[in-house]
């Protein structure tokens, strides 16, 4: 290297930063946003940040696989290391070519994310990354290497040294840093090396075999065996404290033929599919998915509609209440946890705030019923995907060994809308129609985002959310058969696939496979905003629209007191229905069953029986069996005969022997009744526990008002007040967008101007001819400020300047004064790249530029 480019290398990472063009600095801001919040100062201030230890861990957890190597090969390398000695390093003395083909693109992407600066002849990896991830007795490096001979031996004896060079058949020396010189010098000659290692017994090599690959500490007694004196004396086992011995580096790397890690990963592992179908049958089924997911939010919002289960005092659903969801909803309980945290997340339930807090439709779920089907599905799986509750983890402990439940706090993982998005995507990579081998996405995932220390794959919370994903992917109808639907991959943003032969023969098991072209896709990126999901949301739901079936508007009665639904229904027939019957089965056909209970349902919610004749008649494809006829009229004619209110409650009836009839019967005694008058009995249980009372008796009471009318129950009595969706808990700052990346360079790089450019000597400054000690703004008084300024407009000279903000803030500007009048500075500001006036009286100080200045 010559003179000048030696003068001309970035002495740091902030000399290297201010040598980036501007589209290298918003790449920079955009995978790391934690550097941007608030925007750098300058430069300088940027590459201390993107040096603090939180930031680096960070930034290191992002890196895939290979690139991690890459960083945990140059940690072991020497500092600064060439590209040559990294790639001996990953490719060792053979070079693998896949890892010499990747490496270039890896080194690159750590420069990207300033984990790495220098020339190709002086990489540096920044010197905290370098503490986390070098070697160390605390720390073992992920490469599994010990320290250099140099650092072993730091606290041995000079004779000690002595003699290990002897034994290794070196000459002695004057020095210590010498012999370790030479001793390092050895271990690093493939030629000496291998006759040397030659010459050990057979039991000696067993030993540093397992010392290989990590970890290089190993025990010793105080009088070692002779297989083990023969690695000692020789250095080809050093001591680092008493009865601890450890493998040297380069010993290692020697072993190793020159590689840092025994199996380098330049490639990511390919996503395999197990099973691949026609791309009309995915879509279909996963068509079917989405009718049955928005049957079963609507059920479980009906259950809840007239109040829901009670909310627990630290927040959430009991144990009980989940059970008894599932129940209603035929559901195992973990997926009962999924449907009530998507109603949830998708603003659709709450709580309702009173005193007896319990969970409820929220005044959005009667807006979300009136949107076409399509609609309705769109936003549930919307939700869905950017949600950062998580229902899989229902169930579990949470820090302080409490219960995860349902609906309640600590269920946020902020990594989880970032796997789903992932898990989508790699779906979208695979041929169309294609399901995903679940270990292929796993081992992808991994390589992509690798773990890091024995804890955290001990708990792989990726790993987990991929399963989860996979899982409830399709259940909500974002995946059919496993593949990846065409409303599914809208839903990412993802490009429509080409049209797929409709003729391509179906494979319906994971044992009935077709051949699958595996095909590298360019990955597909998360929706950038809230606009950019918008209007992918809205063609998942364009796309799912000619998949489902139309709202069908009759039902097929049936002579045993049933009706049969065959497709969906329109609302309004499925309200109605609801109440009048109860669902006996779903699937493609739903079953309802007409009871004495349902009819009475009915009748309490306002309908007549000539209502419900005339209804039943009207959307029956089939003439309305008798029996149903007589059931209808039967409960009509006993309704309301009797008559509940409340003083605590009563039962009033104009046939004072149906009166007599009751207090007769012994399973009114828990009542607490009594006659006040031939027509009227006082109880004791409140109005409510009266009626379930007098109906299991087998009578037909109706509740009635204050005023004597009869009261009628709506299924949307109970609504919780305005409520707004949960926000997403992010993980860590907000990616942030191209106009907030412009203006955050921008800034940076005028606020590095005003911060480097050279002055001239003035007032307040050391009398070197610098800004002042420490880089302080300038200090002048205002005469001198103001005169200044003036000769700067006459001149066109551009001025340095400390300004301080109405809110106190202060800064250093580079300005070109244009004009000065009635206390103020019209200026053209290189910090903000535009006209600015300031408030002469917040200028602190003013200094000339040097002649020399940019």
């Amino acid at each position: 290297m010559s003179t000048e480019e030696k003068s001309a290398a970035p002495r740091s990472l902030a000399e290297a930063l201010r040598v980036r063009d501007d589209v290298s600095l918003a790449a920079l801001l955009r995978s790391r946003p934690d550097l941007v919040t608030p925007v750098p100062t300058d430069l300088t201030q940027l590459a201390t940040r993107a040096g603090t230890r939180a930031s680096v861990v960070r930034a290191l957890e992002r890196l895939d696989r290979f690139a991690l190597q890459t960083a945990e090969a140059l940690a072991v390398a020497a500092d600064p290391a060439p590209y040559e000695e990294l790639l001996r390093l990953m490719a060792g003395d053979e070079g693998d070519p896949a890892v010499t083909a990747a490496l270039p693109r890896s080194v690159a992407l750590l420069r990207e994310q300033a984990l790495v600066w220098g020339a190709d002849d002086r990489l540096r990896l920044v010197r905290t990354a370098r503490e986390l991830l070098a070697p160390s007795p605390q720390h073992p490096s992920p490469t599994g290497l010990g320290p250099t001979v140099r650092e072993a031996t730091a606290g041995m004896s000079p004779g000690r040294i002595q003699e290990i060079l002897t034994a290794a058949g070196l000459a002695s020396t004057h020095d210590s840093v010498s012999a370790v010189a030479a001793l390092g010098e050895l271990f690093t000659d493939r030629e000496r090396m291998a006759e040397l290692l030659a010459a050990l017994p057979g039991e000696s090599r067993e030993v540093l075999e397992r010392l290989l690959w990590g970890p290089p500490y190993g025990q010793v007694t105080h009088d070692p065996a002779a297989h083990l004196r023969a690695l000692l004396d020789r250095g080809l086992l050093l001591p680092t404290a008493p009865g601890t011995v450890v493998l040297p580096r380069e010993v290692a790397l020697h072993l190793r033929a020159g590689r840092a890690h025994r199996t380098p990963e330049p490639v990511p592992p390919p996503v395999e599919a197990a099973a691949t179908h026609r791309p009309q049958v995915v879509d279909a089924t996963a068509a079917g998915q989405a009718l049955a997911a928005l049957a079963t939010v609507d059920e479980l919002l009906k259950e809840w509609d007239e109040g829901g289960p009670a909310v627990l005092r630290a927040g959430g659903l009991s144990v009980r209440d989940l059970k008894r969801t599932a129940v209603a909803l035929d559901v195992p309980e973990p997926v009962a946890a999924f449907w009530v945290e998507l109603a949830y997340a998708a603003g659709l339930i709450a709580s309702d705030g009173e005193a007896d807090e319990r969970y409820a439709a929220t005044p959005a779920y009667d807006e979300w019923r009136e949107l076409p089907p399509a609609e309705r599905w769109a936003l549930l799986a919307e939700s869905w995907l950017t949600a950062t509750r998580t229902p899989g983890v229902v169930g579990g402990r949470d820090a302080k060994d409490r219960t995860l439940s349902a609906l309640g706090p600590n269920l946020d993982r902020s990594a989880a809308p970032e796997v789903r998005h992932r898990v989508l995507a790699l779906l979208a990579g695979l041929p169309e129609g294609a399901s995903p081998d679940e270990e292929s996405v796993l081992a992808r995932l991994r390589w992509e985002r690798p773990l890091r220390g024995p804890q955290q794959r001990d708990d792989d919370l990726r790993g987990r959310l991929a399963r989860w994903t996979l899982s409830e992917a399709e259940l909500l109808g974002v995946t059919g058969r496993g593949a990846l639907a065409a409303p599914g991959r809208a839903l990412i943003g993802a490009p429509e696939p080409a049209h797929h032969p409709a003729a391509e023969p179906e494979s319906e098991g994971p044992g009935d496979k077709l051949p699958v072209r595996h095909h590298r896709t360019a990955p597909v990126p998360a929706p950038a905003n809230p606009a950019e999901q918008a209007a992918a949301t809205a063609a998942a739901a364009r796309l799912l629209a000619p998949l489902l079936p139309e709202p069908l508007d009759h039902v097929l009665l049936q002579a045993d007191l049933t009706a049969v639904a065959p497709g969906p229904l329109e609302r309004e027939l499925a309200d109605v229905l609801g109440v009048l019957a109860d669902v006996e089965s779903k699937g493609g056909a739903t079953v309802y069953r007409f009871t004495p209970g349902s009819v009475r349902r009915a009748l309490d919610a306002g309908q007549s029986a000539a209502d419900l004749h005339a209804f039943l008649a009207r959307h029956s494809r089939t003439p309305v069996p008798q029996p149903l006829t007589y059931l209808i009229d039967d409960v009509a004619r006993r309704h309301g005969r009797l008559r509940v209110g409340a003083a605590s409650a009563y039962v009033r009836c104009d046939d004072d022997a149906t009166l007599d009839e009751i207090l007769a019967d012994k399973r009114a005694a828990g009542l607490g009744l009594r006659r006040l008058a031939p027509t009227v009995l006082a109880a004791q249980a409140d109005p409510s526990a009266l009626l379930e009372g007098l109906r299991s008796m087998g009578f037909a009471p109706a509740a009635e008002s204050a005023a004597g009318d009869v009261l009628i129950a709506r299924a949307d009595a109970h609504r919780t007040p305005p409520r707004t969706a949960p926000q997403p808990v992010p993980d860590g700052p907000p990616v942030p967008d191209d106009t907030l990346l412009t203006a955050a360079v921008r800034a940076i790089r005028a606020g590095d101007l005003a911060s480097t450019a050279p002055r001239k000597p003035g007032a307040g400054e050391g009398a070197g001819g610098g800004p002042a000690a420490g880089g302080e703004l300038p200090r002048t008084s205002a005469a001198e400020t103001l005169a200044t300024v003036q000769a700067a407009v006459l001149t066109g000279e551009a001025l340095w300047i400390g300004y301080v903000n109405a809110e106190g803030a202060a800064s250093q500007r580079v300005i070109a004064p244009i004009r000065v009048e009635g206390g103020f500075v019209t200026a053209y500001d290189h910090t903000a790249d535009e006209v600015r006036t300031y408030p002469l009286h917040r200028i602190t100080g003013v200094a000339e530029l040097a002649d020399d200045a940019p």
